[in-house]
């Protein structure tokens, strides 16, 4: 049997190994990043568009300075088109040192999950890739698909966009 204070110590460990996800929405679904990996949120704004590159590519824009591609997740997912409106956003990201801007239909909110919350996510066909997806949460009714923004914006297709935009 554990005393109060060991069963305190255990909480406190317990905790130290939930993450924060930022959690958006594509279409009617939920969705979520590590927070670690998000450096800012942006209303979105048109962008130059880039000659052959993979039509997930909406283009490039300049932010502060630094010329960063964005990406449509939808497009990226093959969700149906939705026009931008005014909750369309970029979520700004930094994976392993490369500014990439990720265009959402919105964000909600940012979550803590502990590893049980976690569940695997499942495998698909071969025409369906989830190598980008590190599981699934279940939270109340709420259903995230959670992704592996460094596995998905280090694929062969973004390495194409680095070599246009240099």
């Amino acid at each position: 049997m554990t005393s109060p204070k060991q069963a305190n110590l255990v909480a406190t460990v317990a905790d130290t190994h939930t993450r924060e996800f930022l959690v958006f929405s594509l279409g009617s679904e939920e969705y979520a990043i590590d927070i670690l990996k998000a450096q800012e949120i942006r209303s979105y704004e048109n962008v130059t568009r880039i000659a052959n590159t993979p039509n997930f590519i909406k283009g490039v824009t300049n932010l502060r300075g630094v010329i960063v591609p964005i990406v449509d997740l939808r497009v990226k997912f093959h969700f149906e088109r939705v026009e931008y409106g005014g909750q369309t956003v970029v979520i700004v990201v930094n994976v392993e040192g490369r500014v990439v801007g990720v265009v959402v239909d919105g964000v909600s909110d940012v979550i803590s999950l502990s590893p049980e919350q976690i569940k695997p996510a499942p495998e698909f066909s071969l025409s369906l890739s989830s190598d980008y997806l590190s599981g699934l949460a279940s939270i109340g009714e709420r259903m995230l698909v959670l992704v592996d923004i460094d596995k998905l914006l280090t694929s062969e297709e973004m390495a194409l966009v680095e070599k246009t935009v240099a």
